[in-house]
């Protein structure tokens, strides 16, 4: 009988999809936590709705051809929101993608280890990996972006007390 990890994860989706998702939420302090896994309201709970609706598909991809912008479409509104939560470093924020590659070797471990397929394995943690790279750029491209910001604000902050200040002339 040749078992494909494919099926075996296709089974167990919904169990490991739940572990995912309780991990990530894990990784916001215990009070959001909490708020998170309960409020099920999505305009209450933003977060928690962004976590949810991605996990799914993003997992999809991964059992699928890793199409790289369904992947960055799911992907993005995670990152964005962790990558304005000063709470997470840029690791921190993106981690939660590797969370999955202990979840399957747990859910997984019996059949994973009865059928031998630890190659197969193999070739879905590196899945895992290119979806944790994609989220490192998403993150990146965020806080770019964010400092970008940061810096018009104040460069618009100083020319507005120089122009006060009467120091700018405005007829150049």
């Amino acid at each position: 009988m040749n078992v494909q990890i494919e099926n075996l994860l296709t089974e167990k989706k919904a169990v490991i999809l739940k572990k995912w998702f309780e991990l990530v939420i894990e990784t916001y302090p215990s009070d959001t936590a909490i708020f998170i896994k309960r409020e099920k309201d999505p305009f209450a709970n933003p977060v928690g709705n962004a976590i949810y609706r991605a996990l799914e598909p993003l997992f999809d991809e991964l059992l699928n051809k890793m199409d790289h912008e369904i992947i960055t479409s799911f992907l993005d509104p995670v990152i964005r929101i962790r990558a304005v939560q000063t709470m997470f470093t840029p690791s921190q924020a993106t981690s939660f993608i590797l969370f999955l590659k202990y979840i399957v070797r747990e859910i997984l471990n019996k059949e994973i280890s009865k059928n031998n397929i630890y190659d197969q394995l193999l070739k879905f943690e590196s899945k895992i990996d290119e979806l944790c790279l994609a989220a490192f750029d998403i993150y990146v491209k965020c806080r770019e972006k964010i400092y970008d910001i940061k810096a018009n604000e104040e460069r618009n902050k100083i020319y507005s007390a120089f122009a006060r200040a009467g120091l700018i002339d405005e007829s150049l």
